[in-house]
């Protein structure tokens, strides 16, 4: 779970990075838009689109983008509708791979993540070909430098946390989906600073890459698909030691 949970930070400061520039807001003006069409325009009442509006302001889109995807998700806008499919494959090395999209195209974009499972020396699989190897859990980074691990345990159990581990610069807080919110609101109203609350597909087995080169092989490859525009979150199995994550979160 190290290589898993560090790549979990790695790409949530990489995409605040490229948010800067512009690059991530048509990712989450698409999933505000699939989240409101799915459960409405109140977030109170509607957990995934609550979820999708806290990530994009946390990188800055802005308000009147929101609440267009917003309007455009219920029908009070005409424009582009787009489906949810999940990719499933093997990467280099047998690392099992779980990439979920929203698209307008079904037929580009499978021919684009085919091409990069097959570029990365990996291959695109039939639909439950790795799923099972995942388990949907909540996933509430915790930041800080100097948070005391057994008095967040504490406060993390009595909000309906399952299990917590330590990253670099704080914690991960996992829990069942369902109590994200709960688990969220606890840990903030006890003072500890949230930097992200969301659904995680974690791996119940790992690979594990030693090999330096093997591992800048797939933290490309990762980072290849997290690129593809339709793709909203990639998960994978690797299981990769800290200082190498390290090495390569340098690159």
């Amino acid at each position: 779970m190290a290589g898993h949970s560090k790549w979990a930070n790695i790409k949530h400061r990489k995409a605040s990075q490229d948010a800067r520039r512009g690059k991530e807001f048509q990712k989450h003006i698409r999933a505000i838009m699939v989240a409101a069409k799915e459960g409405g325009a109140d977030p109170a009442l509607n957990i995934r689109l609550k979820a999708a509006l806290e990530r994009a302001k946390a990188v800055n889109v802005p308000s009147d983008n929101i609440e267009k995807a917003i309007r455009k998700g219920v029908g009070d806008v005409e424009g582009v509708l787009f489906e949810e499919i999940t990719y499933e494959g093997y990467g280099s090395g047998g690392v099992a791979v779980l990439v979920e999209a929203l698209t307008d195209n079904r037929n580009r974009t499978a021919s684009e993540i085919r091409l990069l499972f097959s570029r990365a020396g990996g291959s695109l699989g039939e639909s439950g070909c790795v799923s099972w190897l995942f388990e949907r859990r909540g996933l509430v980074m915790v930041t800080g430098d100097s948070l005391e691990e057994e008095e967040l345990l504490s406060h993390c159990i009595d909000s309906g946390a399952s299990d917590v581990q330590k990253t670099q610069g704080g914690f991960s807080v996992f829990c069942d989906p369902s109590d994200i919110a709960a688990v969220r609101d606890g840990l903030v109203s006890a003072g500890y600073v949230v930097e992200s609350a969301d659904i995680d597909m974690t791996p119940k087995t790992t690979v594990p890459v030693t090999k330096k080169e093997d591992a800048e092989k797939i933290f490309r490859f990762m980072e290849h698909l997290e690129d593809q525009d339709d793709v909203q979150n990639v998960y994978a199995n690797f299981d990769i030691p800290d200082e190498l994550m390290d090495e390569l979160a340098q690159i």
